[in-house]
């Protein structure tokens, strides 16, 4: 029997709109649940304040059920040697665009969920908390799960889907190896465990008592029927999202998206650390995606952060993650609603 996703989200639909740091805000996320899908805010690389007022905008615009995401990495202790070696592989860029790099700061960007962050959330009451790289720790897990929140997680393997059920998630999203953006692995970093969502998802449909959600290369109706017919309770749509005007997308990976260099996008830990899908771009080709001079996720950001500003300011994407999953054919320039809208027509419903 197909577990009810949209009536445990309490949604009208069981389509989830994948959260994305860095193209999206509050706006993309109230189209989609006004359209009976369930909004996602992605969270990990904003203020405090910023969250607060997202979330704000969110409930004034729609009395709907909304996500907010969370990243649950463990910080890595910094590592001098490595990232002396990183911006060694950088340096003839730097010296290309005239930058100095004893000018260049360190710093993470992204934060784990933590306590600091689960106080400020709390009294927000979000109805539902999705989370990558794992889950937060059990203390954290049962205030999330005490103020009512449904807690979803990526699972890139039947082994992380079970892990997340015995933890206490109330559905699993099965990531396949095409999806758009960061892996959510966490029990391995061996990629030859990961697979394609065609291959994964009914083996987490057989393993698992809690609903699984299909996500990876779905981006029209027909690869919603065919993931729901493998046994999803419902589907997470990324990619197909970034052409609609309330993305945040820039002009940049718009055109990219829209290019014949979507239809090569590789894993590449070049921009952060951890491996993540995206276009192909100068960089990847030039070092090689997975380049192990590269320091832990997140501290190989900084260092290559003022190179995208260069190139991007000259129009180029040459530095720019252009996150992007293996199918972007289903990107068109459409309102998110409409798009919620088509996707459903996979489910049987218009």
């Amino acid at each position: 029997m197909r577990l009810d996703l949209a009536a445990l989200l309490g949604t009208a639909l069981p389509i989830i709109q994948a959260p994305m740091a860095g193209v999206q805000g509050s706006a993309l996320a109230i189209a989609v649940s006004q359209a009976g899908g369930l909004g996602s805010l992605p969270c990990a690389m904003l203020a405090p304040d910023a969250i607060a007022g997202e979330v704000a905008a969110i409930r004034a615009a729609a009395d709907r059920p909304f996500n907010l995401n969370f990243f649950c990495h463990v910080p890595p202790e910094p590592d001098a040697a490595h990232e002396a070696r990183w911006r060694e592989r950088l340096a003839p860029y730097y010296a290309e665009y005239g930058i100095d790099p004893a000018g260049i700061g360190a710093g993470a960007g992204r934060q784990p969920f933590s306590a600091a962050l689960c106080d400020l959330v709390e009294p927000l009451r979000p109805p539902v908390m999705s989370f990558h790289f794992g889950l937060p720790s059990p203390e954290l897990l049962a205030r999330v799960k005490g103020w009512g929140a449904r807690v979803l997680a990526s699972a890139t393997t039947v082994e992380e889907g079970l892990w997340l059920q015995a933890q206490g998630a109330d559905a699993v999203i099965a990531q396949g190896l095409e999806a758009g953006g960061h892996r959510g692995h966490f029990l391995s970093d061996d990629l030859s465990r990961q697979s394609g969502l065609f291959a994964l998802l009914p083996q987490l449909v057989t393993a698992l008592e809690v609903p699984v959600i299909a996500a990876g290369g779905i981006a029209d109706a027909a690869g919603v029927s065919a993931a729901m017919a493998l046994g999803a309770a419902g589907v997470q749509v990324g990619t197909a999202y970034l052409l609609c005007p309330e993305a945040t997308t820039s002009a940049l990976h718009r055109a990219a998206l829209q290019s014949e260099a979507a239809r090569h996008t590789a894993l590449t830990r070049l921009f952060t650390g951890r491996p993540a899908r995206g276009i192909v771009n100068r960089v990847m080709r030039e070092l090689g995606p997975m380049s192990p001079d590269a320091p832990a996720f997140p501290l190989a950001t900084a260092a290559i952060a003022p190179l995208r500003a260069k190139a991007e300011a000259a129009g180029r994407g040459d530095f720019t993650p252009l996150w992007s999953g293996q199918n972007a054919a289903g990107c068109r320039p459409v309102p998110a609603g409409e798009l919620t809208r088509t996707l459903a027509e996979g489910l049987g419903v218009r």
